[in-house]
């Protein structure tokens, strides 16, 4: 269960300038439904001194996307488009007293409506697509150079840090590989080497669980999806977890079903919710291991 600062509740439950803004002249607009979080920021420009005189969101996300875009509002409000654009995706978290590791990607979204606003106000294209062979995660649509620029920004060294941050690699894991290589790259450009077995630290007051406590969080999280599986004819059973990789095997209707991916899916967001970190959740025949 993520630890939210009273900030963050009270933006969430109190969200400001929520809406969009009456004769806005900068709009700004990422993110996709089929992801998961869209974000729409109006603002209200003088066009004589680019003071930005209102601010207005409308988002589609979690409490988190909420909370981000309220305090992204309240905070560019009387600022110049200038000064707005040296906001950081830091910044919104340090408004709202810090935002769960796992939620951080949505002060990026902040960040990035808000690059979207400024570039429509002043006439410029601004791209969140990609050239051909710059997609690294389908699944959210992420790109190398957000993941570059993130890394940077972040201090990131870890692909679940990248996840956090960028979504990337929260799916089906399988542009881990690209992740990887991204950071490998950028870490040498500042003379650090990337290791594949590093984790982040547990955030301050957190204490790291145990290897008992973190296999009973699995075996729970999965006891709490069986019922819906067992509803349809099919279950899961856990078979063996060796680090970051978790091995179940699909059983009943559930074994060979067209659907099977999109089951480990939501198995693997559910177990990454109740164990606070990432991990890959995989069918264990497939991967050589005994049923």
């Amino acid at each position: 269960m993520w630890d939210y600062s009273e900030t963050v509740k009270e933006h969430f439950f109190n969200p400001r300038n929520a809406g969009a803004v009456a004769e806005a002249n900068a709009i700004g607009e990422v993110g996709s439904l089929s992801c998961g979080d869209a974000l729409r920021l109006t603002l209200k420009v003088d066009p004589d001194t680019e003071t930005i005189l209102d601010a207005g969101f409308q988002t589609f996300g979690c409490g988190s996307a909420i909370a981000s875009s309220s305090a992204l509002t309240e905070i560019i409000k009387g600022m110049t488009l200038d000064a707005a654009l040296n906001v950081s995706n830091q910044d919104i978290a340090d408004f709202l007293e810090g935002l769960p590791a796992e939620k951080m990607h949505c002060s990026v979204m902040g960040r990035e409506a808000l690059q979207a606003a400024v570039a429509n106000y002043r006439g410029e294209v601004w791209k969140d697509d990609h050239e051909e062979g710059a997609l690294i995660c389908k699944c959210f649509a992420v790109d190398a150079v957000l993941i570059e620029d993130t890394i940077r920004a972040n201090g990131l060294s870890t692909v679940e840090e990248v996840t956090n941050y960028t979504k990337a690699g929260g799916g089906c894991s399988a542009c881990h590989e690209g992740v990887e290589e991204i950071l490998t790259r950028v870490l040498a450009e500042q003379g650090k080497s990337f290791d594949p077995t590093a984790a982040p630290p547990p955030p301050a007051g957190k204490a790291k669980l145990t290897n008992l406590q973190r296999i009973r969080r699995i075996e729970n999280a999965i006891e709490a999806i069986r019922p819906n599986l067992q509803r349809d004819h099919g279950d899961v059973e856990l078979v063996d977890i060796d680090g970051k990789n978790i091995y179940v095997n699909m059983t009943g209707a559930c074994s060979g079903c067209q659907m099977a991916s999109t089951t480990l899916d939501g198995i693997q967001q559910r177990i990454v919710e109740d164990l606070g970190e990432f991990v890959r959740v995989m069918p264990a025949q497939a991967m050589g291991r005994p049923a």
